[in-house]
């Protein structure tokens, strides 16, 4: 009982606190910067002067909201020294602190006057991510377990911090393609993140109560965003708020033991904007020579808004439906295996 009304409290506290932060927008005018228009992409215009970067705001509400719950209201004692192996307290608490890195690199560029450059912008997610992948190995060690059946298998240790790098990279990058419907982006990481818990607990992964103290700050304190950010929307996540998204679903997912659980989870994000990603990459290594989707405007959200004529709402209801099915579906088909599988 008593932990259950520590969860709603920190729940209560990041919607609350979150809320009133994008309601007053303090220190908009230093803190923020406004949305320029993306180059294009359909209907960007009307976003236009609207604050941007405010993932700045919901960000750090999370990370102290989860930090207090994690660490000062329910410690673990691991007997181990800060930076020993195996310490996972200290994996959360370098790895939230690498979230924030995140953020801050985002935040940057969306209050500079001019856009970044995109190399830049690319080599600051490959340093986090090189140093995301780190934590996890050295403090969560490379047992990975299957979500579906619950069984698990040990990688090697080069072999698993690649493939971390690449997951947090991936993440990063997918998850800020897909923020350009009003409500789209942060709408399916509370999905990816809610099924990626769900599916954890079934999968016996989740070893201590620090992964619902992060779901019970994350998802309040991104649906009070949401709040702002439905269409017509008043404010924008921006980079501050998409790519630390993108990179503690990797995050999480690790700290889960369910890396591979992204094909499913992070399926919304890899149709949408991660064919972007690949169309634009493939087309810059061959020189244009080699166009992927060229029948198809991506990303995926702007195909159905401009060649089918879909509403910004009927876009979001779609995909978000379609993703929330999906895990839905994966979900059952687990609970059905596991009982086979159990007797």
């Amino acid at each position: 009982m008593i932990f259950v009304l520590k969860m709603a409290l920190g729940g209560i506290a990041a919607f609350v606190i979150t809320y009133i932060f994008l309601k007053l927008l303090p220190g908009e005018m230093v803190l923020l910067g406004h949305d320029r228009g993306r180059k294009f992409a359909q209907g960007a215009e009307v976003n236009i002067g609207k604050p941007t970067g405010v993932g700045f705001y919901f960000v750090l509400v999370f990370l102290a909201v989860s930090g207090v719950l994690c660490f000062l209201i329910s410690p673990v004692t691991t007997g181990k020294g800060i930076f020993e192996s195996g310490n996972t307290m200290s994996g959360l608490g370098f790895g939230l602190l690498a979230v924030l890195a995140e953020m801050v690199t985002g935040w940057l560029d969306d209050r500079s006057k001019k856009p970044w450059n995109e190399y830049i912008k690319g080599a600051l997610d490959f340093v986090v991510s090189l140093a995301g992948a780190f934590i996890c190995v050295h403090f969560f060690g490379t047992r990975v377990y299957i979500a579906i059946t619950g069984s698990y298998l040990d990688i090697n240790p080069v072999l698993y911090y690649i493939l971390a790098v690449i997951l947090f990279v991936v993440s990063i990058n997918a998850t800020n393609a897909t923020d350009g419907i009003d409500g789209l982006s942060g709408s399916l990481s509370i999905v990816a993140v809610i099924t990626t818990f769900v599916m954890g607990t079934l999968a016996g992964s989740v070893f201590d109560d620090n992964p619902k103290f992060l779901v019970a700050a994350f998802v309040p304190a991104l649906a009070a965003y949401l709040i702002f950010n439905f269409n017509p929307s008043k404010m924008m996540m921006g980079d501050a708020g998409s790519r630390s998204m993108g990179f503690f679903i990797a995050f999480f997912l690790i700290l889960c033991r369910i890396p591979f659980l992204y094909f499913i989870v992070g399926l919304p994000f890899l149709c949408d904007g991660g064919i972007s990603i690949l169309k634009i990459t493939v087309g810059r290594l061959t020189k244009r020579k080699i166009i992927l989707f060229r029948s198809i405007t991506t990303p995926l959200h702007d195909e159905l808004r401009k060649n089918r004529k879909f509403s910004v709402k009927k876009v979001w209801v779609t995909l978000v439906l379609a993703a929330s099915a999906v895990d839905l579906l994966y979900v059952i088909i687990s609970i059905i295996v596991k009982a086979v599988l159990n007797g």
